[in-house]
């Protein structure tokens, strides 16, 4: 690297890890931005125009004029406002408006909503097919779009006769029936299936008499699911989904109905926008701890107040007992420290990583660290890979093993190995080798990894092997002694990496995709230092810090997965990326033969 560029680097890394330091919040961890969403906006004006239209006139309105404002050129709405159109939020918009009575008020975008409509579907008449058969078998949101179209009106009086039945009486069934019969419904879903399931057997006419009578105890549930504040997941859509679904037969007053419009209240943006969650205030802060502390600096950017205050923050966020909602076991971290927050496994290995990065490990820390690994010991599937939240049978997303996240369980049990006792150390070492295992049947032909939460809208099939392949080599690289199999991952996902490079310096999610200030980041410190990529990392360099010093390396991309594939972007995820990326090639120098990625617990290692 040039000296002039080390300049550079050593200047943009002192800014940027001050303007990370800057985003704490007065409570003492990060808490960050979600992107406002179509999706989100259009079914909380739909779940309050449901219940009383009068009464919430207010918020409807201002719901209403953000989405004027942020209609595509092509008359459709995509995820965020950065973000492509698609016919599924394009299409719960156009119910929006229609249950709204905004039509004469914004005549020219009707015109143009339907005009997308048509061209997507063919007609408006096949919107209902074209939805169902771009979701497939699963149902879990070609469901609720379908019904809110018919709540809303656009699908004409028969409209409910077009919307398939859910099967809401399994909700009455034990929980731990569910994985023996392999039923492909997880416990997060419940409250959706219950409330939708419910409201089309009411407004469709259809006759089931077991339905009928798993009515009021399906309720219970519901009513038992719900967290105090009246969110579930803290998701503005799925509390949506739940509160139309009961206004719209009749429990306008019901508690779980009035709990869940008290969170749209709470939840909705001075701009008249709702993001599609509260905030991913656990999994922001995780993130930013391991990239701060992802340097050689003899003065670390946490002071010790600050890294005391986040040790007791994340230490007090874990799940100590069954959750309520899913059934998890003890010992699991959410996304968001409020209460509709649920276990999960990405979290999980982030909050472990945190906290061994904070302090050296004393008898509190390691009696937490052993719930958490044994919590992720736990989910850990049959082949060998980790899921999002739970063991399961490969029927959903959610219960499928994913490589990247893997490969971060990985990273937490070798950081956590020296101060485990030897028969649980051993049982780690043993589920690491089955974790390896699945990393190398899921590394493609050309060396990557395709992640499950984390995608590219421009990429071939919306995947994002470049954030794939970046996090699982950062997992390989802290198994200090992996063999030569592990060598070999390595090499061919290095590779790929190296191939899906710009001429210009900057990665994309994929080879020829416009790059993003975290793709580049993430590609820069999964390559690390070592000199067969120098020419390669310090083009990677010469582009970050140009971005930087030209002020736009703020600025957020819409990589991030939600249920149902709902794209975001979090304002957070550029600078914390950006920070560990520097911190850690310019604690390094990449002339140094010696010097290449690792992630053993010290204090240079980070996601």
């Amino acid at each position: 690297m040039t000296p002039d560029l080390q300049q550079r680097l050593a200047v943009a890394q002192q800014a940027a890890q001050n303007a990370l330091l800057g985003e704490l919040g007065p409570t003492g961890h990060w808490t960050g931005t979600l992107s406002s969403s179509a999706l989100s906006t259009a079914t909380a004006v739909t779940a309050l125009a449901a219940v009383d239209p009068k009464a919430h006139a207010d918020l409807i309105r201002g719901g209403i004029a953000w989405l004027s404002a942020h209609a595509n050129a092509d008359g459709g709405w995509g995820d965020t406002v950065v973000s492509q159109s698609n016919m599924s939020t394009t299409a719960l918009v156009w119910a929006a408006f229609g249950i709204a009575g905004a039509d004469a008020q914004y005549p020219g975008i009707l015109t143009a909503t339907e005009r997308y409509l048509r061209t997507q579907a063919g007609s408006i008449e096949r919107l209902v097919p074209a939805i169902e058969a771009l979701y497939g078998d699963d149902r879990t949101f070609s469901v609720p779009i379908t019904m809110m179209l018919a709540l809303s009106g656009r699908l004409g009086p028969d409209g409910w006769k077009r919307v398939r039945p859910l099967p809401f009486e399994l909700a009455a069934l034990p929980r731990g029936l569910f994985g023996a019969l392999k039923l492909p419904v997880v416990s997060y879903a419940l409250p959706a299936l219950i409330a939708i399931g419910q409201v089309i057997h009411h407004r469709s006419g259809r006759w089931n008499p077991l339905r009928s009578v798993t009515h009021a105890r399906t309720l219970r549930v519901l009513t038992q699911l719900q967290p105090e504040n009246g969110g579930f997941l803290e998701a503005t859509p799925l509390t949506s989904f739940v509160t139309m679904s009961l206004a719209g037969m009749g429990l306008a007053h019901h508690e779980v109905t009035q709990r869940g419009v008290g969170f749209l209240r709470q939840s909705v943006r001075t701009d008249g926008s709702w993001p599609i969650d509260t905030n991913l205030a656990t999994w922001v802060t995780t993130l930013s701890i391991k990239a701060l502390q992802s340097t050689d600096s003899l003065a670390p950017p946490l002071t010790t107040s600050q890294r005391a205050t986040l040790r007791q923050w994340l230490l007090g966020q874990q799940y100590r007992v069954t959750h309520p909602y899913t059934g998890a076991a003890p010992g699991g971290w959410a996304w968001t420290d409020l209460p509709g927050g649920v276990p999960d496994a990405d979290d999980t290995a982030g909050a472990l990583l945190a906290l061994k990065f904070l302090a050296e490990p004393d008898a509190d820390t390691v009696t937490v660290a052993t719930a958490g690994i044994r919590w992720l010991l736990g989910v850990q599937n049959r082949d060998g890979g980790i899921p999002t939240f739970c063991r399961g049978w490969g029927t959903l997303p959610f219960d499928r093993s994913t490589p990247e996240l893997t490969a971060h369980a990985l990273r937490a049990w070798k950081a956590w190995a020296p101060h485990l006792p030897k028969p649980f150390s051993t049982e780690v070492q043993q589920a690491a080798h089955r974790a390896l295992g699945h990393l190398s049947r899921t590394q493609r032909s050309d060396g990557a990894w395709i992640p499950l939460w984390f995608g590219n809208e421009a990429a071939p099939s919306q995947e994002n092997p470049v954030y794939g392949t970046a996090q699982v080599l950062l997992g390989l690289h802290s198994l200090s002694a992996g063999g030569i199999a592990v060598k070999t991952l390595i090499e061919r996902g290095e590779a790929f990496l190296r191939s899906a490079q710009h001429a210009d310096g900057g990665w994309g999610g994929a080879a020829g995709v416009r790059p993003s200030i975290e793709e580049t980041s993430l590609a820069l410190r999964a390559l690390g230092t070592a000199p067969q990529h120098s020419a390669a990392v310090e083009r990677g360099v010469a582009w970050l810090l140009d971005r930087w010093e030209r002020g736009e390396a703020r600025q957020a991309s819409p990589i991030g997965l939600y249920f149902a594939r709902l794209w975001y972007h979090e304002s957070l995820y550029p600078l914390i990326f950006l920070v560990d990326a520097l911190n850690h090639l310019g604690s390094k120098t990449l002339s140094d033969p010696e010097s290449a990625p690792s992630d053993t617990g010290s204090s240079s290692s980070n996601r």
